[in-house]
């Protein structure tokens, strides 16, 4: 039975929000992407981002995996994580309560 695991993303440089490069919004469009296709796979169950634009926003992904080292593995392939546009930090996660669109019966 899948584990569910939640990891939370943070740009690596300031001001990233405010003003990003061509290069890293190629690379967030690759990240969105990525979530995207794991979402179509039933991997992930949710992701999205704060609004804010200080020191303090962060994005979360909450997904499934059969193990850590599979939960990592998701992690560590976020083409935004590999290119350091992002870094990540991986949490075991259970889910209390969500409508039945987003965790079915």
């Amino acid at each position: 039975m899948p584990t569910q695991y939640l990891y939370r993303i943070q740009p690596t440089r300031d001001g990233f929000l405010i003003e990003s490069t061509p290069e890293e919004d190629a690379i967030v469009g690759e990240h969105f992407n990525y979530l995207k296709a794991l979402t179509e796979q039933g991997i992930v169950l949710m992701a999205g981002r704060t609004l804010h634009t200080d020191d303090t926003s962060h994005g979360l992904v909450v997904f499934v995996a059969q193990s850590e080292a599979e939960a990592r593995e998701i992690m560590e392939n976020d083409p935004a994580v590999q290119a350091g546009v992002f870094r990540a930090e991986l949490f075991p996660f259970a889910v209390a309560l969500a409508c039945k669109c987003i965790l079915p019966d």
